[in-house]
């Protein structure tokens, strides 16, 4: 089993920045993929980030340039940066483990205003 625990959301104007944080219960390392997807009212989730085990990362189109994913495996993180915020990027973004299964951290709200 994985515990996720995300922090770091919060509000923020257009154009700034935040980094989230997704601290995981168990070694990273021994972690197939991890993720971070959000979700906007009325949309469905989506992969936003991810990076592998071995550290191949990929980013949806519409945050390549602007956000990172990153991992501190000595402390079972990974993070989101993200810069140049956008109005649409406001969401609930959520932290995802693969291993064995599928699991999701509790979830942060990121709130960009215009």
């Amino acid at each position: 089993q994985v515990q996720l625990v995300e922090s770091g959301g919060g509000l923020v104007q257009a154009g700034g920045s935040l980094r989230l944080s997704c601290a995981a219960s168990r070694s990273i390392l021994s972690i197939n993929f991890m993720g971070w997807y959000r979700q906007a009212p009325g949309k469905q989730r989506e992969l936003v980030a991810g990076i592998t085990s071995r550290g191949t990362t990929n980013y949806a189109d519409s945050v390549k340039g602007r956000f990172t994913i990153s991992r501190d495996n000595a402390k079972n993180t990974v993070y989101l940066q993200m810069n140049s915020l956008k109005p649409e990027d406001t969401a609930v973004y959520y932290c995802n483990a693969v291993y064995l299964s599928y699991y999701w951290g509790q979830g942060t709200q990121v709130t960009v205003s215009s």
